[in-house]
């Protein structure tokens, strides 16, 4: 495998970009005396906007038991622990492949 100039650059500003990022938030955040309520309510909608964006692509790129591991794991995740919801999850896809994909 030969080295790629060009790939390493890339991977070298991508992690730039992101601690500059990630340090940038912090000193500015530590910088304020109180969190306006604007950027608190977007600090808040964080989490579900990562969680959607590691979800949607399965959902809509997956198969059919990734489908169906997502539905089970959402009706779960309302009722139960994280724990429960992966489990269910997990359940539900390795009884998918082992039954041969229906």
């Amino acid at each position: 495998m030969e080295f790629d100039l060009h790939m390493a650059l890339v991977i070298f500003a991508a992690a730039v970009a992101t601690f500059a990022t990630r340090i940038g938030g912090y000193i500015l955040i530590t910088r304020m005396k109180s969190i306006p309520p604007r950027m608190e309510a977007a600090l808040n909608a964080v989490p579900a906007a990562v969680l959607t964006t590691l979800v949607a692509p399965a959902f809509f790129i997956g198969g059919w038991e990734s489908k169906l591991a997502l539905i089970v794991a959402l009706f779960i995740g309302l009722r139960f622990t994280h724990t429960w919801m992966l489990v269910a999850a997990w359940i539900v896809v390795m009884i998918w492949r082992h039954a041969g994909g229906f």
